[in-house]
């Protein structure tokens, strides 16, 4: 069965089987993270996924706030016993998941790394 639900047009999510998808478009900084945090946290509780693949290719900017919602989101996804999966994103995100040291993470795929899948 499948479930989509579109917010504000920056957010698509898309419960299919053990599989949430969540395709953000726009910016992720300050004034967009609280209103994704709530609806991502809420969509992740409701459907309670095995995996979580966030969409990145939509996001022209994120800051550090961007940063916080994903390794939020991550927390989350881990509470309900789910991994996560991360898409899409340009050269600049991903350098700033290689600072942030994102592919270290336990639970967490950045797709194109080397390692397809850590142990939760």
């Amino acid at each position: 069965m499948s479930q989509t639900k579109e917010r504000q047009g920056r957010l698509r999510v898309t419960a299919v089987g053990t599989v949430l998808r969540a395709q953000i478009a726009g910016e992720i900084d300050h004034h967009s993270a609280k209103a994704l945090r709530e609806e991502l946290d809420r969509q992740i509780y409701l459907h309670r996924p095995h995996e979580l693949v966030l969409e990145l290719s939509g996001v022209a900017f994120m800051d550090s706030s961007g940063l916080g919602l994903i390794i939020g989101r991550l927390v989350t996804a881990k509470e309900v016993g789910a991994v996560m999966t991360l898409t899409g994103a340009d050269a600049r995100t991903r350098k700033i998941f290689e600072m942030a040291g994102l592919e270290r993470m336990r639970g967490l795929t950045l797709e194109g790394a080397e390692e397809k899948r850590k142990n939760v």
